[in-house]
């Protein structure tokens, strides 16, 4: 299990490395918000509808102070006065042979449309079941809700209680000049043959990855 546990996190890393280069790219083509009119029009209508859910605003601590729409939680006029965060998570799912699922996001979505990502990247909800904390229990739920609606993995396929809470990060990565993240991620582990379904909303394309092939395949999109 001990040597399981240090290749995903050398894999972790590697991943996290990415996150964090592709923050730098656009962080260097971010303009201001201010005075930038909002429009929706050009967006889904689904995905803006889901701008509407309520996400959980944290303190720096990861405090719960309450709710705040997915909308007020992403805009970057918001991002940019420090003050406001939320919880989110990521999940790397890995199958028997040890490969990570990674997954190429919808070109519909308002963040980072057509990014190569983890598994399944979202928010807990500001709802009982998902503010419960114990053993990370609430956002664990909120990983099996999300891993369905965008994979199509059955629920009942993953145990909340089958991932594994390895840690959390806090961080913040300009989109474009008006949208954006700033949150606390929970990164959850689980190591399971999944069944997947992909929802074309939400993911363009999937691809499962070794650890050999995976570096290779960061670097290409890192160019």
């Amino acid at each position: 299990m001990a040597s399981t546990v240090n290749k995903i996190s050398s894999i972790l890393k590697s991943s996290l490395l990415s996150m964090q280069t592709s923050q730098k790219i656009c962080s260097r083509s971010i303009q201001s918000a201010v005075g930038v009119k909002e429009d929706l029009s050009r967006f889904d209508p689904v995905q803006v509808k889901l701008l509407d859910e309520m996400c959980i605003a944290v303190d720096e601590n990861d405090k719960v102070i309450g709710p705040r729409t997915k909308k007020e939680c992403h805009l970057m006029e918001n991002i940019k006065k420090g003050s406001l965060l939320h919880r989110a998570f990521s999940v790397f799912l890995f199958n028997n042979k040890g490969e990570l699922l990674l997954q190429q996001r919808s070109d519909a979505k308002i963040t980072f449309p057509g990014y190569f990502t983890n598994t399944c990247c979202s928010h807990p909800l500001y709802i009982e079941s998902e503010l419960e904390e114990i053993k990370a229990l609430g956002v664990k739920r909120a990983a099996q809700r999300r891993l369905h609606i965008e994979l199509g993995v059955d629920p009942d396929s993953i145990n909340a209680h089958e991932f594994l809470y390895m840690t959390r990060i806090k961080y913040t990565a300009p989109s474009d000049e008006k949208w954006g993240e700033r949150e606390i991620d929970y990164v959850l582990f689980v190591k399971k043959d999944v069944e997947i379904n992909p929802n074309p909303n939400e993911v363009k394309d999937c691809i499962y990855l070794s650890r050999e092939n995976l570096k290779p395949f960061l670097g290409k999109y890192l160019q």
